[in-house]
């Protein structure tokens, strides 16, 4: 059988296993009840409302009708014959209730509407569209099919209020470091233990590398927060470039409260990271500050991310003086600044190789830091290109990269015509308003449009009139 009361004792016990308010939890058990009455005493298309008493286990329950008017509903001819496909409910009901007062009729039925001539009857205030209830008999205990239909009910519900729970937990941590403890290592995906939820690091998000072993504790970045049909799906990194500034965020408190600024940062992650920083407030040093004292705040960081070196770099607004700061450890003789930000740096011969770095791997670094193209070159010889000493900023990168791809026209199509029309005529000097009046002799004058195109195109424009 169905006790009611055994529910009222194990909600508070519920709500602190799953961490879901209270409330919720006596909501969705409220909905199941509901659910289980109407399947064992009503009609599949009435709408049953159940109202639990959490102290005593006293259930009530009510029919819900919504007031609707005439003018809203199909007349006999509309109707189609048969009985409804869909078992409805409350929030269907008033969808479709709200579809009709914006024009759309409704069919009419007596399970779960009621006409305002009627419902004004029993309450002389109510309006279309609000609800009309009426008391039902109680049940204290219920059949077994409806017991089940409860417990599935319940524990369906009660899994999409916890999903909902951590979604609306971990989507305010996007962009935060958590602690979490290996769980599993599956095609190189790691997946980890977060305490209320899991967390996947894919392959590529992790160092290059580290080796990682189940039931160790680690730090990551939460990139995403997503979800979908299994549950919520949290996505985490450390190969971010945002985990280390974040990591120096946990270690300083001047760059928590805001008085000291990470301004720039670029990684190749399992190699080398700089970060750029820059103080708010005269007097403090943001170097100083980011590496501590005897170096505890920045090997504390270190500690986090292995073998990975890390340059921290005082940010300048003087761009000369920034990209110069850059290329630390190595010293520079001077900086040229050059048309399209582009810089061509000078070193001492004895220099040379520490600013390039292994595989270029310095000066690329701080090309992305700085946001400039840099072109280290010897001061012994400052006519001739060294190799591997020229450097891209991103941006640039990007920009190369997208005018070697095919341009595509940002215009979108209109009056249903093809992209290929649009273009042709955009390009030609007609916007949407003189297309309404372009002629058939116009539209063959351009290239590409022969007379049968035309009168389509014609067509279509009239038609969207």
């Amino acid at each position: 059988m169905f006790d009611l009361k055994n529910f009222s004792s194990a909600i508070t016990q519920i709500s602190e296993e799953k961490a879901i308010a209270k409330e919720k939890v006596i909501e969705t058990i409220e909905q199941a009840i509901a659910a289980a009455y109407k399947k064992e005493y009503r009609k599949k298309n009435e709408i049953i409302r159940a109202k639990m008493d959490p102290e005593t286990g006293e259930v009530k329950f009510w029919q819900v009708k919504i007031v609707v008017e005439p003018s809203m509903l199909k007349e006999e001819a509309e109707i189609e014959t048969g009985p409804e496909k869909e078992e409805i409910t409350q929030a269907l009901a008033t969808e479709e209730v709200l579809s009709a007062q914006e024009g759309k009729k409704i069919r009419f039925n007596p399970d779960r509407h009621i006409l305002l001539d009627e419902a004004k009857e029993l309450k002389p205030e109510v309006l279309v569209g609000e609800e009309v209830i009426f008391p039902l008999e109680s049940h204290e205990d219920f059949g077994r099919i409806a017991a089940q239909t409860a417990k599935q009910v319940i524990l369906q519900r009660l899994r999409e209020a916890e999903r909902e729970a951590v979604l609306s937990e971990y989507k305010d941590k996007e962009g935060e470091i958590i602690s979490g403890v290996i769980q599993r290592i599956e095609n190189r995906n790691i997946y980890i233990n977060l305490g209320r939820a899991q967390g996947v690091m894919f392959y590529n998000e992790s160092i290059p590398g580290e080796r990682y072993r189940i039931g160790e504790r680690m730090k990551f970045y939460i990139l995403a927060v997503q979800e979908d049909n299994r549950g919520t799906m949290i996505i985490l990194s450390r190969s971010h470039p945002k985990f280390i500034s974040k990591l120096f965020e946990l270690e300083v408190p001047e760059i928590a409260s805001g008085t000291v600024k990470v301004m720039s940062i670029a990684r190749e992650a399992g190699f080398r990271t700089k970060i750029a920083v820059h103080s708010t407030i005269d007097g403090i040093d943001p170097i100083g500050s980011c590496v501590g004292q005897k170096g505890t705040r920045v090997m504390a960081v270190l500690s986090e991310v292995g073998q990975e070196k890390i340059d921290i770099i005082k940010w300048s607004d003087d761009a000369e003086k920034f990209v110069a700061q850059s290329l630390s450890p190595a010293k520079v003789s001077r900086v040229e600044m050059r048309p399209r930000r582009e810089v061509r740096v000078f070193v001492p011969v004895d220099q040379l190789s520490l600013a390039i770095g292994r595989g270029g791997q310095n000066v690329r670094l701080a090309a992305k830091l700085t946001g400039w193209k840099i072109d280290v070159r010897s001061e012994s010889a400052p006519e001739q290109a060294v190799e591997g000493g020229v450097a891209e900023a991103e941006a640039q990168l990007e920009k190369e990269k997208t005018a070697k791809e095919p341009k595509k026209s940002a215009q979108k199509p209109f009056f249903g015509l093809s992209t290929r029309i649009v273009e042709a005529l955009t390009q030609a000097g007609y916007d949407e308003e003189k297309i309404k009046k372009i002629t058939k002799e116009e539209l063959t004058n351009l290239k590409g449009i022969g007379e049968k195109t035309a009168e389509k195109i014609l067509d279509l424009v009239s038609k969207s009139e």
